[in-house]
């Protein structure tokens, strides 16, 4: 199965069209903004407007347009870092429909029921580097694949029993006991759903890419409600938090080469030939040289959470599977991120090593059971990439949300305004709570998600 034929088959149910005549393949997608922004007044698709350093605009949903939960969105573009904004974001509402089971004697006897079952919403933001196509791709694939997914488990989602084999009956009669026994509930199968979607998507971004000749991939972070409970799925280094009257709760954790450092450094030891001979999978202080040789130095391996000491042998020499700290770490010298889609083709410099085998497409999923929160009118989740977060803390956002929400009740379109809020505060024109202008020169995007405004529409797809 082709990539091309998965996306005109399951992206926009359309015809197959007639087979393309050999030569060079175009662009899988083409580069736009998310869609719900179009109408906003801007010429989001205009690279020329977005390169000027002069003209940074900060991009929102035009009024009127109303996103799910009546959500707020805004973004800016890099500070001419590239060519065009790299960041891209989804939202709306996810329709499952349930399968219909027939007798077992029919050829077609799992069909799949036209009519809605259960309805959730989506939020997502796509981070890429090495440019936007493999962004583009997941803002247009992710949300199809995890609708598949969650199609795939709804019957066990709304079952009042434990989840059973989808035909509804067991696949042996002893399965119910297992799935008390294990603790199996109804949220593990939307986890199970995220993972399972963001694999495929990460699958279907490497086929896309390429066919088409190109190279890149992105972070991931998505934000699912389905039965009173928000699901956020983290793959990469964007950060979802809860925002209420008296709490701050984080919602997701990054995912970079040094929080990561034990899984890949084990992933080194098990498989040793991905280093090529060219790397060594321990880690020290400091990047050892010659006059080391012979020396005690402080080490860690994958095993370790703590440090202990080794004499350097020539094999330390080597380097380091992860090289340097804070922003400036990188996973083989090459990457910043340890999840996220994409980057199949992914290489070190005048090498061949792949870097896929390190990077995971499987989100970490932080469950926030709305039924159980007293949830007031300034209740938010703000979602956000790393372009915010470089410069604002979570207790900075917090004191933001806390400022503005209070005293713009009665503004319809306060949520999109915090988000340009938010977004101007990282660009030195308004003070942080420490009262100090700081700038952040990458792609920034925001959603501000109110969750006392769960029972509204709005459309986002």
């Amino acid at each position: 199965m082709s990539a091309g034929w998965f996306r005109r088959r399951f992206l926009t149910g359309g015809p197959l069209p007639a087979p393309r005549p050999p030569g060079p393949r175009a662009s899988p997608v083409p580069y736009r903004r998310p869609r719900f922004l179009r109408g906003s007044g801007s010429s989001p698709g205009t690279a020329d407007a977005s390169r000027r350093s002069d003209s940074r605009p900060v991009r929102s949903p035009a009024r009127g347009r109303t996103l799910p939960w009546n959500a707020g969105y805004a973004e800016i573009i890099n500070a001419e870092k590239s060519e065009f904004n790299e960041d891209q974001a989804a939202c709306g509402k996810l329709c499952i429909r349930r399968y219909e089971f027939g007798p077992e004697e029919d050829r077609e006897w799992l069909t799949l029921c036209p009519e809605e079952f259960l309805t959730g919403h989506y939020w997502a933001l796509f981070d890429g580097h090495g440019g936007p196509a493999a962004a583009i791709l997941a803002a247009n694939t992710l949300h199809s694949c995890l609708r598949r997914q969650l199609e795939a488990v709804v019957e066990g989602m709304v079952a009042a029993q434990p989840p059973m084999h989808l035909s509804g009956r067991c696949v042996c009669p002893s399965d119910p006991q297992f799935v008390e026994e294990k603790g199996i509930r109804t949220e593990d199968l939307v986890i199970g759903a995220l993972e399972s979607a963001f694999q495929e998507c990460d699958e279907v971004i490497g086929r896309e890419l390429e066919a088409s000749g190109q190279v890149g991939g992105c972070t991931a972070l998505v934000a699912v409600s389905l039965q009173g409970k928000l699901y956020v799925a983290n793959a990469g280094d964007s950060r979802a938090i809860l925002v209420r009257r008296d709490e701050i709760r984080p919602l997701s954790s990054e995912f970079t080469p040094e929080t990561e450092r034990q899984r890949i450094q084990h992933l080194a030891f098990v498989y040793p030939e991905l280093l090529a001979d060219e790397f060594t999978r321990l880690e020290f202080p400091r990047r050892l040289k010659g006059d080391d040789l012979g020396q005690k130095v402080l080490f860690r391996d994958h095993h370790m959470s703590g440090w202990s000491y080794k004499c350097v042998e020539k094999s330390d020499l080597k380097y380091p599977l992860i090289h340097g700290h804070g922003r400036q770490a990188r996973l083989l010298g090459t990457l910043a991120v340890s999840r996220g889609l994409g980057d199949h083709q992914l290489r070190v410099l005048d090498t061949n090593i792949q870097l896929k085998p390190f990077l995971l497409s499987v989100p970490q999923v932080t469950v926030l059971d709305m039924d159980q929160l007293e949830l007031q009118e300034e209740d938010v989740v703000v979602m956000a990439t790393d372009g915010l977060w470089d410069v604002l803390s979570n207790e900075q956002v917090a004191w933001l949300v806390r400022s503005f929400l209070p005293g713009n009740r009665e503004d319809p379109h306060r949520f999109s305004e915090l988000a340009q809020m938010l977004i101007h505060s990282t660009q030195g024109k308004d003070d942080t709570p420490t009262g100090e202008r700081q700038v952040s020169y990458d792609d920034v995007s925001v959603f501000v998600i109110p969750l006392n405004s769960q029972s509204q529409g709005g459309s986002g797809y």
